[in-house]
């Protein structure tokens, strides 16, 4: 891969890192824990972050998808970037909106056990946060 092409993907790579990090595996766990917040007040609070952490997550994957494309990415470097974008396209696609309409549910007061889906968005999350030190750590070999 060229120089510039290597900086971008690599410094993207590892910002979308940190972001899903910070807000998925430390924010959304927390705010449950403040005193004063409820179910329907936490849930309502999701919603907002994970809308906007996935809108700046879709766009990071098309820089990081531009960066490979256009810098002659190695096969390797190719598979792990698709891998982070169908992991990112099955949590849009898939898994959020089952997520939205049980949320939808319970912030209009019905009562509901624990979700599953929620197990189900942070093993994709888990997943993704792999790909994306598998892809940060290529690009920096490259």
């Amino acid at each position: 891969m060229n120089t510039a092409s290597t900086a971008t993907a690599s410094a993207v790579v590892f910002v979308w890192l940190g972001m899903v990090l910070a807000i998925s595996f430390l924010e959304a766990p927390l705010k449950f824990r403040a005193p004063g917040v409820t179910i329907p007040l936490g849930l309502g609070i999701g919603r907002l972050v994970f809308r906007a952490l996935n809108a700046v997550e879709t766009v990071l994957a098309v820089v990081v998808i531009a960066a490979v494309a256009l810098g002659g990415a190695t096969a390797g470097t190719g598979w792990l970037t698709a891998a982070v974008a169908v992991l990112l396209a099955a949590q849009l696609a898939v898994v959020r909106p089952r997520l939205n309409r049980r949320s939808d549910r319970v912030l209009a007061g019905e009562e509901l056990p624990r979700s599953r889906g929620h197990l189900w968005y942070v093993a994709l999350e888990l997943a993704k946060a792999a790909a994306l030190i598998a892809l940060g750590v290529a690009l920096l070999r490259s």
